[in-house]
């Protein structure tokens, strides 16, 4: 009886979800056909901003940077996923609306105004979303936010193209982008607070942004994805001022943050992603000087003319400045990429107080090898995985209710709270690269060294893996050392086809487990005293 209750509930959502709306123009609206969620209504209002050319850029910017190098699907931009945004945005104030009533206050310039901020609030993104703000700009010493340019090319959009828009949702608009955000404005609307939590959550981290991106993003890279936001803004309604969800939905809540989570392990900060984003940082650091990027990120009237499309103008210059960072792009388009060493995971009771691994901590714990590791042959990634909560639970920070009979809100209680779900709520990660093949063993060396000072032991991922220090034949340039140095003085002795086999034996041994080493070394050892 339960799930036919609900059901008639959904019906009857769908039914009169434009009760509450105005008559909508067709004549001068339109509609878009989105992937993920299907026919998208955009007004005239809206229209005007995505018309223009700060939005329009939007299409140059891929949603994941530089992940499609790793997940070919993970070419979907910024473009759809902001009106991915403005549609869910949409549906949640929609939805509200429909199950409180008038209780809410909820009015047209209300969902004009959320709407708008969920179509706007990725406008300050750089290229390669992300990266050019926590890696490029980290690197260049510059503290700089995608939300607050978000704020600024709003402005600059209603300027250049002579918009009529009300300030007042404008500026209202712009207060709950950054709401989640270090730069969060006063908030001018107190009486209806839940509003801003729907675009960018600041209170608890769910909102539509999340919505959409997580499926969006493990659909373009043919992952699977149990989420739905639907359940959830079904079921959502507003206590005290704050949106509140059902408290047999908790773990359904905690899927959204795990399903984030995952995402960023698999595929956000994959080894070869992260491999790739390390080289285009260090290509674009290297042509800041010639091409000036990071002086054009104050201004919306330059700012918008920056996009993913910077490395190819990058890659057909033939400028002398910039040939070191062609040289780089050349190594991307080859596939020569930063060669992944080794990682370990920080020990739990270390996370308080952890520091940031450099290149100079791997480089000083280098003891004795062949090659003599410089700082700049070395690259330290030093990746943090949470929950968006730090190392706390974020259910913690979410208010339930009991059932649709109660006005009380409260927090899921530690004892009360699955033990299947887990016990920590943070990873960091420490990764290391080594920029040329030849260097990957002493580089390897040198992390095992510092792990060994850092923590009495090794805790690398890969102690058995031929990235390891451990074994000699776990490198692309261990393959080429024994086909240029061994094979000729044992063709000279057994000929070309005993020799190519013990090579490739000796190869093959870099590839597999411990026991199976042991049985092809025996076999090697017979081969070639057999034949010797």
């Amino acid at each position: 009886m339960g799930a036919s209750v609900m059901e008639e509930h959904v019906s009857l959502s769908n039914q009169l979800s434009s009760v509450y709306e105005p008559l909508r123009d067709r004549s001068t609206s339109k509609h878009i056909q989105d992937n993920v969620h299907g026919c998208i209504f955009i007004e005239p209002l809206f229209l005007d901003f995505i018309d223009s050319q700060p939005f329009q850029r939007l299409r140059d910017l891929k949603q994941l940077g530089i992940a499609h190098m790793v997940y070919p699907g993970a070419v979907h931009s910024r473009f759809e996923h902001s009106l991915g945004v403005y549609h869910l945005a949409g549906e949640a104030v929609q939805k509200l609306k429909l199950h409180h009533g008038s209780e809410l206050g909820i009015d047209h310039f209300d969902m004009q105004t959320v709407k708008l901020a969920g179509l706007l609030h990725d406008l300050g993104h750089g290229p390669f979303s992300h990266l050019f703000e926590r890696e490029f700009l980290h690197r260049l010493g510059i503290e700089w936010s995608h939300e607050h340019m978000s704020v600024d090319m709003i402005d600059y959009i209603v300027d250049q193209h002579y918009l009529e828009t009300d300030p007042d949702i404008i500026k209202k608009a712009k207060e709950m982008i950054l709401a989640s955000s270090e730069f969060s404005m006063p908030k001018s609307m107190q009486e209806k607070e839940f509003l801003y939590d729907i675009v960018a959550n600041g209170r608890n981290g769910i909102d539509v942004d999340k919505f959409d991106y997580i499926v969006r993003d493990c659909r373009a890279c043919g992952l699977g994805c149990s989420f739905q936001s639907e359940r959830l803004m079904e079921t959502m309604r507003v206590i005290d001022n704050e949106i509140c969800y059902r408290a047999k939905d908790y773990l359904y809540v905690h899927k959204l943050f795990a399903t984030r989570a995952d995402l960023h392990r698999t595929v956000y900060t994959h080894p070869k992603v992260k491999a790739v984003e390390l080289m285009c940082v260090d290509a674009l650091v290297a042509a800041d000087s010639h091409l000036k990027i990071s002086s054009q990120i104050n201004q919306p009237a330059s700012f918008w003319k920056l996009d993913d499309t910077i490395l190819k103008r990058i890659e057909i210059d033939t400028s002398d400045e910039l040939k070191d960072s062609r040289d780089l792009i050349q190594r991307i388009r080859r596939r020569d990429l930063y060669q992944y060493c080794n990682e370990f995971a920080v020990p739990r009771d270390k996370l308080e107080h952890f520091k940031a691994v450099t290149p100079q901590d791997i480089v000083c714990s280098q003891k004795s090898s062949e090659a003599t590791l410089r700082e700049e042959d070395v690259v330290v990634s030093n990746v943090k995985i949470d929950l968006t909560r730090g190392r706390h639970n974020p259910l913690e920070s979410i208010k339930f209710f009991k059932d649709y009979n109660s006005n009380e809100k409260f927090g899921v209680k530690d004892e009360c709270i699955s033990h299947l779900l887990p016990a920590s709520n943070q990873d960091m990660i420490v990764r290391v690269y080594a920029k040329k093949p030849d260097l990957v063993m002493s580089v390897s060396e040198a992390f095992v060294n510092f792990q060994n000072k850092m923590f009495g032991n090794t805790k690398q991922k890969n102690a058995d893996e031929p990235n390891c220090s451990t074994w000699v034949f776990g490198t692309e340039i261990s393959r080429r050392m024994l086909m240029n140095l061994i094979v000729p003085p044992l063709m000279s002795v057994m000929g070309i086809g005993h020799s190519l086999l013990v090579v490739s034996i000796c190869i093959n041994l870099s590839l597999t487990s411990s026991r199976a080493k042991l049985a092809q070394v025996a076999f090697l050892s017979s081969l070639l005293s057999h034949i010797l």
